[in-house]
């Protein structure tokens, strides 16, 4: 009988402590501004804040805005850094995340910022784990077209190349028109 209650104390003591390691403190950021998303994101990873998801809209009260989601489980003491790139140009985004991947970083989300200028920028999220001393470094491809046929045509390549996809979006942009930009990735570089 005492080792039944041995037993189901520390069943009781386990589920405890399962249970407080499972909360999740969450914050939620909203601006119109790159910038400012930038700056928001970074002081929360600061305060071990972690990106969860984002996207851009119209909201309510704020009108035209991306609204980011950060996230933190109780007890984590890691730290992140982000790095918000904007552009209409697809090879200056695959060039500035390269950049990105060769000091650390990785490639989170992705979403539509409206911009002043009356066309959508895409925006891609690059996170660094603070606590990772030497993180593996990543290549990036991002693929660009206004046909879903062209792009199945680029992803087969890109597939055939050992890239897989990690974010896609659809966006009105300046240079491209409505395009249909993939982000795809493969291990080292």
């Amino acid at each position: 009988m005492r080792t039944i209650a041995v037993f189901i104390g520390l069943a009781v003591a386990c589920s405890a402590t399962l249970v407080a390691q499972e909360t999740t403190t969450h914050r939620v950021l909203a601006t119109s501004k790159t910038s400012t998303m930038q700056k928001e994101m970074q002081e929360a990873g600061d305060a071990g804040f972690r990106f969860a998801a984002g996207m851009g809209g119209e909201t309510a009260a704020g009108g035209k805005e991306v609204v980011v989601v950060m996230q933190k489980p109780t007890g984590s003491a890691s730290k992140f850094e982000y790095r918000l790139l904007a552009t209409n140009k697809t090879s200056t985004m695959e060039k500035e995340m390269q950049e990105g991947s060769d000091a650390g970083f990785q490639y989170v989300g992705q979403t539509v910022f409206e911009s002043a200028f009356g066309g959508k920028e895409v925006v891609c999220i690059l996170e660094r784990d603070q606590s990772v001393s030497s993180p593996s470094k990543q290549t990036y491809r991002l693929l660009a077209t206004t046909k879903t046929s062209t792009m199945e045509k680029e992803l087969k390549e890109a597939g055939d190349a050992g890239y897989v996809v990690v974010g896609m979006t659809v966006a009105k942009t300046l240079v491209g028109g409505k395009e249909v930009v993939a982000i795809t990735r493969k291990p080292g570089k």
